[in-house]
């Protein structure tokens, strides 16, 4: 599945690894490794000089890329293609049951 198309804010669902199955938002990525918001939670101990309280945190930790892939509504992985639009935009859609589903627009709109 190409994974190129993954971005900050995305839905994803894992597919290999101990977390397979469950679904998150991406909170950061980066050239391969991305982090999935309440998956693959890692233990940090954390000295009292530090500014946050002293004691053991709950962190994400990040997983490789190619262990995710886009989901549909349902928590399902997709295989996303790119196509124009008739504005001239390029958007990424799947098909489900025959039909072309708009996942999103190619570019981050700009405010």
């Amino acid at each position: 599945m190409s994974n190129k198309w993954i971005r900050k804010g995305d839905k994803v669902v894992v597919i290999a690894g101990n977390e397979k199955g469950q679904m998150g938002n991406v909170l950061t990525r980066t050239d391969k490794r991305i982090v999935v918001e309440g998956l693959n939670i890692r233990k940090k101990h954390v000295k009292p000089k530090q500014r946050m309280q002293p004691g053991i945190v709950e962190i994400e930790g990040s997983m490789h890329i190619s262990n995710v892939s886009l989901c549909d509504e349902e928590g399902k992985p997709v295989k996303v293609k790119v196509k124009i639009s008739k504005e001239g935009e390029k958007q990424l859609y799947y098909v489900k049951a025959g039909k072309e589903v708009i996942y999103r627009d190619k570019k981050k709109k700009k405010n």
